[in-house]
């Protein structure tokens, strides 16, 4: 696991780009943990329209599947680069338990959230709390997932998010959750570890500047 702090996009992007194409079947699975400045990233299948509003927050065009998506502080990203091959399960299945941890994490803090087979990612009563998008390349996969947590939410509404026009977003500070940054990354790092199980383990290591 790395713990990347406040990182920009573009560089990060890249560590992981450069990660996957060196990696062999010797190489430990990592998570890395990190928050973004301000930015719209825009899937492979992300449309311009989906952005219908100007904005001074940047947009990168990027190689993972889904939409558009806006990540900024106060929101847990956790990119997951994950030989798939090796764990003997797919893309789909990933998805799901990539859901399924953020479920548990959430449910522990009392809050009911339920994934939809329509759109990845989870709700809670419609609104959505967490997106996730992936890229795999000869069977490992890069990029990850995002959980609101305690976030300025706004721009989330110059966007469709997701590719959904109207759809509402919500963070758990909203939803009366204590725990904070820290605590729930804690908590998520553990619920991704034992839902993306068997077998393997993750690189434990102290943050690394990305080069």
């Amino acid at each position: 696991m790395r713990r990347l702090g406040v990182a920009e996009y573009l560089p990060t992007w890249a560590a992981m780009q450069e990660f996957t194409a060196q990696r062999d079947a010797a190489t430990v699975d990592e998570i890395w943990l990190l928050e973004h400045p301000p930015v719209y990233t825009l899937g492979l299948n992300g449309k311009p329209e989906h952005l219908p509003r100007a904005t001074a927050i940047p947009v990168v065009k990027i190689d993972r599947g889904g939409q558009i998506t806006y990540h900024g502080p106060g929101q847990i990203v956790a990119y997951l680069l994950i030989d798939l091959k090796r764990r003997g399960y797919g893309v789909r299945e990933l998805v799901t338990r990539m859901e399924q941890a953020m479920i548990e994490v959430l449910a522990d803090c009392g809050v009911t959230a339920q994934a939809r087979k329509d759109a990845p990612g989870v709700y809670v009563d419609g609104r959505k709390i967490a997106a996730l998008g992936l890229r795999i390349k000869h069977g490992c996969s890069y990029h990850g997932l995002a959980l609101n947590v305690d976030m300025d939410l706004a721009p989330f509404a110059a966007i469709d998010p997701c590719g959904y026009a109207g759809l509402e977003v919500t963070q758990t500070r909203d939803l009366g959750v204590a725990d904070g940054l820290e605590a729930l990354s804690v908590k998520l790092l553990q619920a991704l570890q034992r839902n993306l199980a068997p077998p393997g383990n993750f690189l434990s290591a102290a943050a690394a500047p990305l080069r």
